[in-house]
């Protein structure tokens, strides 16, 4: 211990016994060195140190160590303070130095000591993250030569907050970079709008809002969207969460209110996790098929002020369901019902009705022809262009389906004979526009008509439609072969036009 250090015994085990770090240190040095900078013109310390990095352990050399306490030499793993002083160099090293700039412009600006935090380390290793505070002794003012500082560990705290940091940070990562949209909202105002409908002594809140629709828009109105991840402008094809925010009433509209008259209810009925599926919509105005999860956050259960909602894009499964739905029942060629499709509507005709029911069982003329002689794809036009012709002859709730590989039937619910005729007009004229418009291959169909009266079974009435189509497609080829015979007697070659249909009613 320096020998021009003395204590009274009451103070001495003051200093010994306290319970922080405390150091009493000499900054004289320190003081000449400031004065013979401000001689040199120096004025602003901060830039002087920072231009100059090495000035800062210039000024660290000149602090001289009087007396540390028992707390300092525990703190810094010391054995005793001739050691502690010896290796002072491994306790104040690293990223200290870059911190001793505070400090020290501290006393450069005429302060009576200084206040900062500032990282030193332990003789066996450890970081110590500490809190210093530093009083020049009165009577020492005028050349530093007394300076009583006092290290607090702070290293458990600083700690403890860097994790809490790290928790928020990945916390913030994981909602910023989700693989789904989140949105994360205050529904504080939305409960207290039910209150005052149970208030007001409402119990059936389905009824309610049945009477009250504006209810459901006047909620929604009341959500505060507190923040959106970046998924969420991705999904939503938004620049910035600003662009998206002032878009809501693009997103949410059209069967979006019934959707949210649903979770209303559930949270009524004390449903604060809810899912389902909804449609919302992107800026750009195509429909997103979305499964929606929400959740009032359980420690804001008490009044919804913080609600975390996830939306996970599903409209590429929806297309997928829709066409798999549509292939369950369409032909994929001719785009008109198929077999299964037209087996169910025979079967609910027969149940239901509506009476009289009208078919026209009709067959591709020539078809196996075209594949011989032109080819499949050939066939497959005529039977597309088939296709066309009754779809466009043909509305809801008539049903027009291929249900073999040239057969064709139209059924026609409260048709009567008359009604079913007025079909076959249409479609032969729409057959004939269609021959026009496709030069060469010309397409020709077989028809038979059959109508059906309340309580006769479905079956018949398409036999009687099928016996009638057989008979016109026999005449058909009857009257194909004549013309053949007569072009080879008369020695003209010619295209032959489309066949004459023959249709035949049943009785």
């Amino acid at each position: 211990m320096v020998s021009d250090v003395t204590f009274d015994v009451a103070s001495e085990a003051m200093f010994d016994l306290a319970p922080v770090s405390l150091w009493l240190e000499d900054y004289s040095a320190l003081w000449q060195l400031f004065e013979r900078w401000r001689a040199a013109g120096v004025r602003d310390l901060r830039s002087f140190l920072q231009q100059q990095p090495e000035r800062v352990q210039e000024c660290s050399a000149a602090y001289r160590v009087l007396r540390v306490n028992q707390r300092t030499l525990e703190l810094f793993a010391a054995p005793d303070q001739q050691t502690l002083i010896a290796r002072l160099a491994e306790v104040f090293r690293g990223d200290m130095h870059q911190r001793a700039i505070d400090e020290l412009v501290q006393l450069w600006e005429g302060g009576q000591g200084f206040a900062t935090q500032t990282v030193n380390y332990a003789l066996d290793g450890r970081r110590l993250d500490v809190r210093v505070q530093a009083r020049i002794l009165p009577g020492y003012e005028g050349d530093w030569r007394r300076v009583l500082v006092s290290l607090e560990d702070v290293t458990a705290e600083v700690q403890a907050g860097e994790r809490l940091r790290q928790s928020q940070r990945y916390a913030c990562d994981l909602f910023e970079y989700s693989p789904v949209s989140l949105w994360v909202e205050d529904f504080s105002q939305v409960k207290r709008l039910l209150d005052e409908v149970r208030a007001i002594g409402i119990s059936d809140f389905a009824t309610f809002l049945k009477v009250h629709p504006e209810f459901v828009s006047r909620c929604i109105q009341e959500i505060r969207v507190i923040d959106v991840n970046r998924q969420t402008l991705n999904l939503f094809g938004a620049a910035s969460k600003g662009e998206l925010l002032n878009s809501t009433a693009q997103i949410f509209r059209g069967e979006m209110l019934h959707s949210f008259a649903e979770q209303l209810q559930d949270l009524w009925d004390g449903k604060l996790v809810q899912q389902r599926e909804v449609v919302n919509y992107a800026l750009s105005g195509d429909a997103l098929h979305i499964h929606m999860q929400f959740a009032v956050l359980a420690t804001h259960a008490e009044d919804w002020s913080l609600v975390l909602l996830s939306l996970i894009d599903i409209t590429a499964r929806k297309k997928a369901e829709s066409y798999l739905e549509y292939l369950g029942k369409h032909d994929v060629l001719t785009q008109l019902r198929n077999r299964a499709y037209y087996m169910e509507e025979l079967n609910r005709l027969t149940r239901k009705g509506p009476w009289p029911v009208a078919v026209l069982a009709m067959d591709l003329n020539s078809l196996k022809e075209a594949n011989d002689e032109h080819g499949h794809a050939a066939g497959d036009a005529m039977l597309r262009r088939v296709g066309e012709v009754l779809a466009k002859a043909v509305d809801a709730p008539a049903c027009a389906a291929r249900i073999g590989g040239d057969e064709f039937v139209v059924l026609l619910p409260a048709t009567d004979e008359r009604g079913a005729f007025a079909a076959q007009e249409r479609i032969l004229s729409l057959l004939e526009l269609n021959n026009q418009f496709y030069p060469g291959q010309s397409v020709s169909l077989s028809m038979g008509l059959a109508c059906g009266r309340e309580g006769e079974a479905m079956e018949a009435v398409v036999q009687r439609a099928d016996q009638a189509m057989y008979v016109a497609k026999a005449r058909y080829y009857e009257d194909k072969e004549l013309d053949r015979r007569h072009l080879r007697a008369t020695g003209v070659a010619s295209d032959v036009g489309p066949a004459v249909v023959q249709v035949h009613p049943g009785q």
